[in-house]
């Protein structure tokens, strides 16, 4: 397209509501938008920022997930920087297909040689070549003069041409750097032959008014046709993603990011966050990527699972609390009406639903919408009462969790037997032997404690053991969860087993900072419940 792009028009602020216009959210709607490429820089910016380096196999899954999403370009790496790199930037030209594949190359030969060899095999390669523009980079980290970079600049453009058709040039900390300069380069470089050119903000330094106003200076001034404006944003001053939007408004036509905006110090442009905020609006502004949004979950995760290094959970469109409401408030607007609290659905950033966390901030509709969906239609007064309880539970605990939602409704309803209410009074483990033998004392209300012993598996085995051949009754367990209540070495632990019986899913919990205790607390939990309905099927055992 030509360097002289329009400006969008100001959008209209029509409310956008998802339930119109879901399907454009997921698919894009490229038919009656303009299209701004995605240049993703996960496995060469990213990758090289701490914590986050990958081997080539781990490369090669990443650059065909981001092929799935849609990506115009992936920069594979810095051929030059070791040979691991080159035969990484290699394989991935070999074996992804879709993407245009760039290499990075200083504006040297041997690094314009190295990133055109790498690339070879693509089906479409770029060598990305870049310098630096400003005054504090040239005199302290180049040390050469404006003149002899503009000069280098240009002979290096010339030379990746010889070896690719598609040249992409940037000139690093442009954000501090002479806007007169910058015109010079950039046009020299454009009439040497780069078709797209990368203002970046090296250090994150600028304020997104700031930066439109610098992209538009540069886009109005290099008069050379056919040209592709570009920004890459770092987010020292969390500003990435707001900088990368200021410059599109302002013509700029590629943005160049990463997977959950990872990157040198502080990171990159988020991929998620900015595709995301055109493609809400891209009705209203006209302007959208080709982005698979449906893909943005699955490419955050992989990423995790390969880095090691998690989201955190308040990050936009990927973090576990994206979706999640617990506000009464906002958990009784988003039931009644998605729209009310969510400007686009999990579902078109491949999420499987939105999540309602139920905390001490949630409201009773919020609570009975869960209880319905775990099988349960309480009354009024059955609501109210575990309503009173899971507020007392709450006030607690960060998060009030399926299990002990069945649990409260499991003690409203159920009047447990005097003669089934088995408590524990110690237990013993013994490891020595081959497998491990555990004694179990239990107490009946009123009754006095009775022992056995049993082996099992394991100790938490041979303690369930003991408990079934005491009680008379056993239940097979289908679900057993743990987790930690509080941190530290002294941590609770909260033990949550289930069955399903007579057609309900029946549970237990046990709470300890011994987790074999906190087991033996859960089943016996289980089987007082399940024996209240007649559900805990009868073993053969010695009266005791």
């Amino acid at each position: 397209m030509s360097n002289e792009s329009e400006v969008p028009p100001k959008p209209n602020r029509a409310p956008f509501y998802i339930a119109e216009s879901d399907t454009n959210i997921q698919n894009g709607n490229a038919a009656m938008t303009e299209h701004v490429r995605i240049f993703d820089t996960t496995l060469r910016d990213g990758e090289q920022s701490p914590g986050f380096s990958m081997n080539i196999d781990e490369k090669i899954r990443m650059g065909q997930q981001l092929a799935r999403l849609g990506v115009d370009v992936i920069e594979a790496g810095f051929p030059i920087a070791s040979p691991g790199d080159f035969e990484a930037v290699r394989r991935i030209a070999t074996e992804v297909r879709g993407p245009i594949i760039a290499g990075l190359a200083r504006i040297t030969e041997k690094d314009i040689d190295r990133a055109a060899d790498a690339v070879e095999p693509a089906e479409r390669r770029r060598i990305h070549t870049f310098s630096s523009g400003s005054d504090i980079h040239l005199e302290h980290m180049l040390r050469i003069s404006r003149d002899e970079n503009l000069r280098r600049s240009v002979k290096a453009v010339q030379h990746a041409r010889s070896r690719v058709e598609d040249v992409e040039y940037s000139a690093q900390d442009t954000t501090r750097a002479d806007r007169d300069y910058l015109v010079d380069l950039y046009t020299a470089v454009a009439e040497a032959g780069a078709l797209t050119l990368n203002i970046p903000d090296t250090v994150g330094y600028t304020m997104p008014h700031e930066y439109e106003e610098l992209i538009r200076y540069i886009v109005e001034r290099v008069k050379v046709p056919g040209v592709i404006f570009s920004v890459h944003c770092h987010n020292d001053l969390g500003l990435a993603v707001a900088n990368s939007l200021a410059a599109v408004r302002a013509g700029a036509r590629q943005i160049e990011c990463t997977i959950n905006g990872i990157g040198e110090r502080a990171g990159n442009c988020s991929l998620e966050e900015v595709a995301m905020a055109l493609r809400v609006h891209a009705k209203s502004s006209g302007i959208d990527t080709g982005i698979v949004s449906t893909e943005i979950y699955n490419t955050s995760r992989l990423l995790t699972s390969i880095t090691g290094v998690p989201v955190q959970p308040n990050k936009a469109i990927v973090g576990a609390n994206a979706f999640a409401h617990e506000s009464g408030i906002h958990q009784d607007g988003v039931l009644k009406a998605r729209a009310t609290y969510e400007i686009m659905t999990p579902e078109s950033v491949g999420r499987s639903s939105h999540k309602m966390v139920l905390g001490k901030h949630s409201g009773k509709h919020a609570l009975q919408d869960r209880l319905k969906s775990l099988g349960f239609d309480p009354t009024d007064a059955e609501l109210n009462a575990v309503f009173d309880q899971f507020k007392i539970l709450a006030d607690k605990k960060k998060e009030v969790f399926d299990e002990d939602l069945v649990a409260l409704m499991a003690e409203e309803t159920d009047s447990v037997e005097a003669g089934d209410d088995w408590t524990l009074v110690s237990y013993s483990v013994l490891s020595g032997g081959v497998a491990p033998e555990a004694t179990v004392e239990l107490r009946r209300e009123g009754g006095a404690p009775v022992s056995a012993k049993a082996t099992g598996d394991g100790p938490v085995d041979a303690v369930l053991k003991a408990i079934r051949e005491l009680t008379g009754r056993t239940i097979d367990i289908d679900t057993y969860q743990l987790k930690a209540i509080t941190g530290g070495t002294d941590a609770q632990g909260e033990v949550a087993v289930s069955a399903r019986l007579g057609g309900r899913t029946m549970t237990g919990q046990g709470r300890s900072t011994d987790i074999i205790e906190a087991s033996a607390k859960a089943y016996l939990a289980l089987i007082r419940r399940a024996a209240s309905n007649n559900m805990a099927p009868l073993v053969m055992r010695s009266e005791p």
